[in-house]
């Protein structure tokens, strides 16, 4: 690549232009004309969202499928179905999103945090300290899939069975991703998909609930129901999400390239480093594409973990490259701080607390480009980390 080149990828960046999200697409565009057009966009019924959730019925290979306000809400729409509420206990990683935290204390529950493994972001189901975390009154686990990397669903699926847990499936990050050969969110009793404004499906809000049982759909339901659906997503949004389904497999694709591209070529340098399922030597330099699974990058995950304590901080490191114009950032602060008058901790979170100390997050946008800019990502990093080395 020419140094003008280089030098036109660099303006770009950091002045803000690249990336953007959502992509400038044509077919939403006509979408929403066509919306229009058809007077759908201000229907409370209309034909969009009873496509959208037959579309996500058939991709993720369940039975039913809710559509609702948000991710986050669907979370809590999911504890609900399954009748969890009052004086109940539910477990959750120590790291994980606070709209989970929040959503188990929304329905009246309390968290029981457990840790997670050295090198992903679930549950360690390995850990002596998990089968503290159930007691008489735990009713179900919440299990993400975060960062790239794709939760042991079948082990922990297995675990829950054998302690009579339920499993509500966070797959909000993992959109199109495959566990086993099945879709990320089809495995727990109930899975979550969200559609909100950064998401690899997004229509500015929204999310829905995934499930094998009738029973658990027709609950969920009966919740929203108050005179009509209230909180829906709506006719226009769905609209914009149908055309976006169709192109999932594909960009999901080029951001697995450019993931696998971007770590192997940063693999030398010591302070970022990969989640175990991202680093491209784990997989025979295949980038969790082995068999029947697949990772999807919502975001892309490395720790940041200086050498010595003299070096700049994970801020200060993150706001270099930000001046930079490349969107990263903190990952979750994680629970190991919330007080016991709120959860129950299960044994020390010593994983969780280093991930929230640690983790660093590539939004995934700028997986999307082209090879000329995943270069100047590529070596923006390694470049601020060697002037903080040297600093």
């Amino acid at each position: 690549m020419s140094a003008k080149k280089s030098r036109e990828i660099a303006a770009s960046l950091s002045s803000g232009e690249l990336p953007s999200w959502p992509c400038h697409d044509p077919d939403v565009l006509l979408a929403l004309q066509a919306a229009y057009q058809d007077g759908s966009w201000g229907r409370y019924h209309g034909p969009h969202v009873q496509k959208l959730a037959k579309k996500l019925v058939d991709m993720c290979q369940v039975e039913f499928c809710l559509t609702c306000a948000s991710g986050t809400f669907a979370v809590e729409l999911a504890l609900r179905s399954l009748n969890i509420g009052s004086n109940d206990e539910v477990i959750l990683a120590g790291y994980d999103f606070p709209g989970n935290f929040r959503a188990i204390e929304a329905v009246g529950a309390k968290p029981v945090l457990v840790d997670i493994g050295p090198n992903d972001f679930c549950p360690d189901i390995q850990h002596e300290t998990l089968k503290e975390a159930v007691g008489p009154t735990t009713r179900a686990i919440i299990v993400s899939h975060l960062h790239g990397t794709n939760a042991p669903m079948r082990d922990l699926c297995e675990w829950a069975r054998e302690f009579k847990l339920m499993v509500i499936e966070d797959a909000c990050q993992a959109t199109g991703a495959v566990v086993d050969g099945r879709a990320a969110g089809s495995w727990g009793d109930v899975g979550v998909l969200s559609f909100g404004g950064s998401k690899l499906l997004t229509a500015g809000r929204g999310g829905a609930v995934l499930t094998q049982s009738e029973s658990i759909f027709q609950r969920a339901k009966i919740f929203c129901e108050r005179g009509n659906h209230a909180f829906p997503l709506s006719e226009l949004q769905a609209a914009v999400l149908l055309p976006q389904c169709d192109k999932l497999n594909e960009r999901n694709q080029r951001r697995h390239e450019n993931a696998r591209w971007l770590v192997d070529q940063l693999k030398d340098v010591d302070d970022l480093r990969p989640c175990k399922n991202l680093a491209a030597e784990e997989c025979g330099g295949d980038l969790i594409h082995a068999g029947q699974n697949w990772a999807v990058h919502y975001k892309l995950a490395w720790s940041y973990l200086p050498a010595t304590k003299q070096t700049q901080s994970r801020d200060e490191f993150l706001q270099s490259v930000r001046n930079e114009g490349i969107d990263m950032g903190a990952g979750f602060r994680g629970f190991h701080r919330r007080s016991t008058n709120r959860c129950r901790h299960a044994g020390p979170l010593v994983n969780a607390e280093a991930a929230a100390e640690s983790i660093v997050l590539l939004h995934h946008p700028v997986l999307l480009e082209g090879r000329g800019k995943m270069e100047h990502v590529a070596r923006t990093l390694s470049r601020v980390v060697g002037e903080i080395q040297v600093s």
